[in-house]
């Protein structure tokens, strides 16, 4: 399995912007499917973004498409989660997750059991 540390959350003010990284140590970096999950308090886990081996796929969950984009540099063993116009509602824990298995299709990238590796979380808070 891949160790993943997540880094680059914090507090924001409504509107702006973070981005988020994610580390990986362990296997080959660029084997993984990886994704970006959340989870804010008193709520399910909730899928926010995936991206394919070589970076050319990316999908996304309705809510952030259009202000978050999922990116990797397999040279540097890193996921990015750049976040935008953020909104209050976007407030919970991040966490960055890898799969090796195949995806068939594309709603299979937005379950969160498909994946084998989790990282610990990193909190961000958008103030209204």
């Amino acid at each position: 399995q891949v160790q993943l540390v997540e880094s680059g959350g914090g507090l924001v003010q409504a509107g702006g912007s973070l981005r988020l990284s994610c580390a990986a140590s362990g296997r080959t970096f660029s084997c993984y499917v990886l994704g970006w999950f959340r989870q804010a308090p008193g709520k399910e886990p909730e899928f926010v973004a995936a991206i394919g081996r070589s970076g050319q796929f990316t999908t996304y969950a309705d809510s952030v498409k259009g202000r978050f984009t999922i990116s990797r540099d397999n040279a540097k063993n890193t996921v990015y989660l750049r976040m935008n116009s953020l909104k209050p509602e976007d407030t919970a824990v991040y966490y960055c997750a890898a799969a090796e298995r195949t995806f068939y299709t594309s709603s299979s990238y937005s379950r969160g059991i498909r994946y084998d590796s989790w990282g610990q979380g990193t909190q961000v808070t958008a103030s209204s």
